[in-house]
């Protein structure tokens, strides 16, 4: 196999280098603040999983540039709205990339550093999706 000119380690480090970086503690007091909207990148089935930060808005990473964009057939009008984006994964590195792809495009966001990985640990509130109610936010 070839050598990649480029890691997905090397890419991330870049993109932490370019974009707001949020940590944990400070996106927990956020949380109330409605002019503020996390976004949940993860698979469906992480979420269905180990829960979710609630309040989040769940945007499949594959979908992201799609709903983000105006003059997509798939734009959703939430990511017209004039709040603060905080975009999340699990440990932050598909966040990290998706925020300097976003600035890209000239959408502002920032992302949880860390990811959901240390979220609940640090006291931040999980809403675990109830079968009967479907997937959730």
């Amino acid at each position: 196999m070839p050598k990649l000119r480029t890691s997905v380690k090397e890419m991330v480090s870049a993109a932490r280098a370019r974009i707001e970086e949020v940590e944990t503690p400070d996106m927990i007091a956020m949380l109330d603040d409605p002019s503020v909207l996390v976004v949940d990148l993860r698979d469906v089935r992480e979420r269905q999983k180990l829960g979710y930060i609630p309040g989040s808005f769940h945007c499949p990473r594959g979908m992201l540039e799609f709903w983000v964009d105006p003059e997509s057939p798939y734009f959703k009008p939430i990511f017209g709205e004039d709040r603060k984006f905080v975009f999340h994964c699990a440990s932050g590195w598909r966040s990290a990339l998706s925020v300097a792809l976003l600035q890209d495009m000239g959408f502002e966001a920032a992302h949880l550093k860390e990811g959901f990985s240390t979220w609940e640990k640090q006291g931040g509130p999980v809403e675990i999706p109830s079968a009967s109610r479907g997937e959730g936010a």
